[in-house]
């Protein structure tokens, strides 16, 4: 199957395809990726050691900076803490700046360095962005 993150109307929205119906990615499509369904009582994923596609997390990642919408700042922010605890970004520091706080973090892969606006989330908040992030990319 294949699978594509879409925006639209400034949220994230996944559509699967089936290999057959497949005709690439559509315009204006954020990402996409291909994967196989698990039977019923297949395994399924975990975050902190299954099969997760760090190329795909760090793509969404790259492709939201700059992007000033408070849903997409979260998404950001949830995507780079996601980074880290995959160690594919590592935390270097945290910056103060009129009142607002910022993460520092590398690539281990390219030895990119990224600021990465930290929103003050609540953990009901950082949970629940979490779980949106995880249910777009498929992984709930």
């Amino acid at each position: 199957m294949f699978s594509v993150l879409l925006d639209e109307g400034g949220k994230f929205i996944r559509k699967d395809y089936g290999a057959e119906a497949w005709q690439g990615p559509p315009h204006g499509a954020f990402g996409f990726w291909q994967g196989r369904l698990a039977g019923r009582n297949g395994p399924r994923r975990s975050l902190a050691s299954g099969p997760v596609d760090d190329d795909l997390l760090a793509e969404c990642f790259l492709r939201l900076e700059g992007d000033l919408d408070a849903g997409k700042v979260n998404f950001r922010f949830v995507l780079a803490l996601l980074l880290v605890r995959r160690r594919r970004f590592r935390l270097e520091d945290t910056k103060k700046e009129q009142g607002r706080e910022w993460l520092l973090v590398r690539c281990v892969k390219s030895g990119e360095r990224y600021e990465v606006f930290d929103p003050g989330l609540s953990d009901g908040e950082l949970e629940s962005v979490q779980d949106d992030v995880f249910r777009v990319l498929g992984w709930e």
